[in-house]
């Protein structure tokens, strides 16, 4: 009996492999226009785990596969134009709201939103082919090679050309307890666990299954002690903050036959109730320029009941240099601080090369003030009476993890203003409120995030959502300022140990290879 166990196993392995062997042949000999759809598809399959679908496991399975179909025989032009066609299904689908900016304005846009939309995909997906050449090229021709390059590529595209960290694969974990991880190694930290948790799914296929299913086992069991349980409650005497969503629609935002509507709703909701300890309003919550409305803030005053209040609004200075702001006014209507954004839009807020460009016609999204806006010089944090030191950021400038910075004294809260009207009602809104909570439990700081259309919400330390308006209403929250954490060891040393980690990883992977073939 323990004979013919061994040889039915040894016979159901046997059949597997060769099974295995075949759809690889298969794959291979296909022609290339089958592999560019299947690989197409395996990458949009890989995109469901982004916000607002959240279906981390489609995004292992879609990486497990590319891996699985990777050809250590291929040559590195082959290796490079599989990966990159695997990317651009995956950013395709990921970033299939970049073309709602460009449906604003319909009859001068419109016929960018295709472009935009190829473009960026084939454009992100060219990092991961890069990074599959050089594997093939320069390192060993296996997966666990072309994973790492894919993390390394990752960084890269967060860094270079003013960055676009957006749908990292890592974002895959935020609605996780793995999520937790981002306090220790930022959003690369999850990359690189994305990765080797496909690769650990590959290996089941494989010969190495022992090692897949010890993976899979220990990630499982971190998943599960990094939990973060019931939300803390706020102290009783936490700070009182009132979130103000006007739902303000781009195509009206700034129409002078409405754009009065959206500012009185946003004062009536100010005014009403008791008063909070702070009043937030979103991006450009005031359509006109702060240089033209200081006789005009009697009413906002009034209605701040000396508050501290918060908003978005243009300004430009003594140059005609135009800066989308960050208001804090203090009691009395005093402008206590200003900031203005560092990290603009490129295309959207300015253009790159705006003097040749200008001259061939083109203008940026922020066409109403010619070439853009210029980035601020001053960094935060700026000082909330009552409350203390807060970080500000505008829109775009949330996304970027490592930019963010306390100026070296403790903040004590993270500030979003932001204006996702922008990006219509599908994807791109929860996308960016995902990336908001992961920045929250990078730095160990509640955020208070507030979105023109929404979604404005209450972050806690840990990343959760303690109240939140939804897409597409008007309208007020008033919640208690969660607690803040000890510094992170994120705050403290930034993406420098996941740099560090995946080179030694890279390095001692292509060693031992050699030492296995020697």
């Amino acid at each position: 009996m323990p004979i013919h166990a061994g040889s039915s196993a040894c016979a159901s392995g046997c059949t597997a492999q060769r099974m295995a062997e075949t759809i690889l042949q298969r794959f291979a000999d296909a022609k290339a226009w089958h592999r560019f759809l299947l690989l197409v598809g395996l990458g949009v399959l890989a995109a469901l785990g982004q916000a607002p679908l959240d279906i981390w496991p489609a995004t292992l399975i879609g990486f497990a596969t590319l891996f699985w179909l990777h050809d250590r025989q291929a040559t590195p032009k082959r290796a490079m134009w599989q990966v990159w066609a695997f990317g651009v299904g995956y950013f395709a689908f990921s970033l299939r709201w970049i073309v709602e900016p460009f449906f604003v304005d319909l009859a001068r846009h419109g016929w960018m939103a295709p472009f935009a939309i190829v473009l960026m995909a084939a454009g992100a997906a060219l990092f991961w082919g890069l990074a599959a050449w050089l594997a093939q090229r320069f390192l060993l021709r296996t997966a666990l090679s072309l994973g790492l390059m894919i993390v390394g590529a990752e960084i890269t595209r967060s860094l270079i050309l003013s960055g676009f960290p957006w749908a990292l694969v890592g974002h895959v974990w935020i609605t996780t307890p793995m999520a937790q991880l981002a306090a220790f190694g930022g959003p690369h930290l999850l990359s690189l666990l994305t990765i080797v948790a496909a690769l650990a799914l590959t290996a089941l296929t494989r010969q190495r299954r022992i090692a897949g299913a010890a993976v899979l086992s220990v990630l499982a069991v971190t998943a599960f002690l990094l939990r973060p349980g019931a939300a803390v409650p706020s102290e009783p005497d936490a700070p009182i903050v009132r979130l103000v969503q006007p739902n303000a629609p781009q195509r009206q935002k700034w129409d002078p036959v409405h754009r009065d509507t959206f500012v009185r709703r946003m004062i009536a909701a100010t005014g009403e109730g008791p008063r909070p300890d702070l009043v937030v309003w979103p991006e450009t919550a005031i359509p006109y320029l702060l240089n033209h409305i200081e006789d005009d803030m009697r009413v906002i005053v009034d209605a701040a009941r000396d508050a501290p209040l918060v908003f978005g609004i243009q300004r430009f200075d003594a140059d005609r240099n135009f800066y989308n702001s960050l208001v804090v006014m203090g009691p009395g209507g005093s402008l206590d601080a200003i900031y203005d954004k560092r990290h603009l839009v490129p295309f959207g807020e300015y253009m790159p090369g705006a003097a040749l460009l200008g001259r061939a016609g083109m203008a940026g999204l922020a066409r109403n003030l010619g070439t853009g806006f210029a980035p601020g010089a001053t960094p935060g944090p700026v000082a909330i009476p009552g409350i203390g030191n807060a970080i500000p950021l505008i829109c775009y400038e949330g996304i970027f993890a490592e930019e963010i910075s306390d100026g070296g004294d403790r903040a004590r809260l993270l500030l979003l203003i932001t204006n996702d009207a922008w990006f219509g009602q599908a994807a791109g809104p929860y996308q960016h409120l995902a990336q908001a909570r992961l920045r929250a439990i990078e730095q160990g700081l509640p955020m208070v995030r507030v979105a023109n259309t929404g979604i404005s919400a209450m972050i806690d330390a840990k990343g959760r959502i303690i109240a939140q308006l939804p897409l597409g209403v008007d309208g007020a929250l008033d919640v208690a300022l969660p607690p803040a954490l000890p510094s992170t060891f994120y705050v403290r040393m930034g993406d420098w140990p996941v740099a560090i980690v995946l080179i030694l990883l890279t390095i001692g992977h292509v060693t031992g290879r050699m030492r296995e073939t020697n």
